[in-house]
């Protein structure tokens, strides 16, 4: 059989591998406009910051290295036409030279392209896409030799660009035509939070801002914003990207509400032809409507699922959660499913929990702000999450992607085990913290009771300045956790609206019931990690206590006791 692959992106390349790992008789080719393939835009910023050493260290693959997998790649090479009747392709070659070439299978990868505004002045020199390797290199040089750069566009390749060229010592402007950052994940109270903390990193953010031109003779001097002309040496395009679809739609494919229809093995209406990627038009998961997930994980799961349906493997692709988690400075944020005002255009009610928390033990140095904003409709099923934070924000939302994959609602999630040690988390996780939230307003709601405006647990001040005090304490007294926390600032974001260091402790297995006598009460406080005289007389009260009925749930225990807000 032979496999012709338009496209060199994650989706192609997946597809050509895993093609490849079950079936080694197959002839694969893959064209490829580019001259790097297998390489990460999402690190393109990484770089420009200097966290990655070279934009070589990004590009994972090479096509010498495919060619010995017997995989073909013809890289600065275009596809100019496709004759589905004669199952061949027209392409071209980087000195004009045009072939033709046959296929049994042919899988459309084009990918997406930058979308570029119509403003006056965009081909000016110092006006610059983001897209590929060569877009990244063009990016670094002219940002050596400048002072000051605007960024169209509050997503987040905009952000996390704008964060990095702001501590290279660039004066930063990022200018977003809506009225709030990241509007495709983000609710505007979680995105205002993240605002925030570029602002703090002086960037100028401006939203429900129009970008009406861009000025200078011949290259970039100035940006007129809302009629406001502020002088600029380089304009950065970050507006996102739109499908590449005019190959497809020159053979007749079925074109959906946004870009290529397929099916759920990748097929389009066209026979033979499959197409995976940004080029192709996906289902949401929570609301059953058609949208684009635009991601590098979406991208190769279709290219690992298309392969295996192409090698006579029943495999099915899933409607889309469209996780998302990106890293601006020192914070991380992370989001799932649908936002609060989605919902509310959909027509779905709606309860929503907001905690504000802690990455880890509030008296555990190191312990960071998290803030979690969870959705669920009033039946319990959860919908949406959104996190900000300095660690573990990744994880968070995978898990979270792991429960709303499986349809699980608020009840499943408050009984569900979660890990637990006072240096990376707290013993009731925040995420389990916020379904409890959600499903006692979903029982006042069955019980005829209004909800408040803002039903959300927060951590109080008092809190917030103990962990404070407590990193500034151990940075001043051991280096060497000072360094680990700064290694870890990007990965470990947990929750924490437990108040009350010797309930972490004590509850690496929770109290009940049962634990009475004296000697039990004695070995489960001698467990609790050193913790000073006082803090061990709270445990033993904790693990004494009998106020603890069977028909509680553990965190209506602590509730009860003032160890959670009510």
């Amino acid at each position: 059989m032979n496999i012709v692959i338009i496209g060199g992106g994650a989706s192609g390349l997946t597809t050509a591998s895993n093609i490849r790992k079950f079936d080694e008789d197959s002839q694969i080719i893959v064209f490829t406009t580019q001259k790097h393939v297998a390489y990460s835009p999402c690190a393109i910023p990484y770089v420009i910051g200097g966290h990655i050493d070279s934009f070589n260290d990004i590009i994972m693959h090479r096509p010498e290295e495919y060619m010995r997998k017997n995989i073909r790649i013809l890289t600065e090479t275009t596809v100019t036409e496709i004759d589905k009747d004669l199952s061949e392709v027209v392409y071209e070659d980087k000195n004009g030279n045009k072939q033709i070439m046959k296929y049994d299978k042919l899988v459309i990868a084009t990918g997406g392209k930058p979308l570029i505004p119509p403003i006056p002045g965009k081909d000016l020199e110092g006006v610059f896409k983001v897209r590929t390797v060569e877009d990244g290199l063009d990016i670094q040089n002219y940002a050596n030799k400048s002072k000051r750069v605007v960024l169209v566009g509050g997503g987040a390749i905009g952000l996390e660009l704008g964060s990095e060229l702001a501590n290279k010592g660039l004066e930063v402007t990022i200018a977003e035509m809506v009225p709030q950052l990241f509007p495709r994940s983000f609710d505007k109270e979680m995105s205002d939070k993240f605002q925030e903390h570029l602002q703090s990193n002086k960037i100028e953010i401006l939203t429900g801002a129009a970008v009406e031109s861009i000025n200078g003779e011949t290259k970039v001097e100035s940006v007129t914003i809302d009629g406001v002309e502020r002088p600029a040496d380089m304009v950065i395009l970050s507006t996102g990207v739109r499908p590449q679809t005019e190959l497809a739609e020159s053979i007749g494919c079925k074109m959906g509400k946004f870009a290529i229809e397929v099916d759920d093995h990748m097929e389009t209406s066209v026979e033979n032809v499959y197409a995976a990627g940004d080029c192709v038009q996906v289902t949401n998961a929570i609301t059953g409507e058609i949208t684009l997930s635009p991601l590098g994980t979406t991208a190769v799961r279709q290219g690992i699922i298309l392969a295996k349906h192409l090698t006579g493997h029943d495999i099915e692709f899933q409607p889309v959660l469209n996780s998302t988690v990106s890293q601006i400075g020192k914070m991380e944020m992370g989001a799932i499913g649908i936002t609060e005002q989605e919902a509310v255009n959909q027509g779905i009610d709606v309860v929503v929990s907001r905690v504000d928390s802690l990455s880890r033990a509030r008296y555990y140095p190191g312990s960071e702000p998290l803030f979690i904003k969870l959705i669920a409709k009033t039946d319990g099923t959860i919908i949406g999450c959104q996190m900000f934070g300095q660690e573990a924000v990744a994880e968070r939302v995978d898990t979270m992607t792991a429960i709303m994959s499986q349809k699980l609602k608020c009840e499943d999630v408050v009984s569900m085990e979660f890990s637990y040690a006072p240096p990376l988390s707290t013993v009731v996780d925040p995420i389990a913290q916020a379904a409890e939230d959600c499903l006692e307003q979903i029982e006042r709601l069955e019980a005829g009771e209004e909800l408040d405006v803002d039903d959300s647990h927060d951590v109080s001040d008092e809190e917030l300045a103990d962990a404070t005090e407590a990193q500034n304490t151990d940075e001043s007294q051991d280096e060497q956790v000072d360094n680990a926390d700064e290694e870890s600032e990007s990965e470990e974001v947990e929750d924490d609206d437990v108040k009350e260091d010797a309930v972490d402790e004590s509850t690496e297995e929770e109290p009940d019931s049962s634990v009475e006598s004296d000697d039990e009460a004695e070995e489960v406080s001698e467990d609790a990690v050193e913790e000073s005289d006082d803090e061990a007389k709270e445990i033993k009260s904790v693990v004494r206590d009998e106020n603890m009925t069977p028909e509680m749930t553990f965190t209506e225990y602590l509730r009860s006791n003032g160890f959670l807000d009510n």
